[in-house]
């Protein structure tokens, strides 16, 4: 299921028009983005955590040429399901 199917389904669910649902979705994900780019992580009891990890730098190879490239530290955001959530799939 790509975006726009899911912004469908997500309108019919909320009853809402699929701009409206299209919004709604853009806002949630604005939001986690800027807490996490502020430090915060976003803890959604019985659904999942986002957070921001640090990445270190470190040596990997170019598959073109096996040339050895330095990759940067980084920072990467990270989703943890809850065990509630992933207990739904495992019944």
């Amino acid at each position: 299921m790509n975006k726009s199917e899911f912004t469908r389904v997500y309108a019919d669910r909320l009853n809402v028009t699929i701009k409206e649902a299209e919004v709604i979705l853009a806002k949630f994900i604005d939001t986690v983005t800027e807490c996490l780019e502020n430090g915060e992580y976003v803890h959604i009891s019985g659904f999942a955590t986002f957070e921001l990890k640090d990445k270190q730098a470190r040596i990997g190879v170019n598959p073109l040429n096996g040339e050895k490239v330095t990759i940067p530290a980084c920072k990467s955001p990270n989703v943890k399901f809850s065990k509630t959530y992933k207990a739904n799939f495992n019944k």
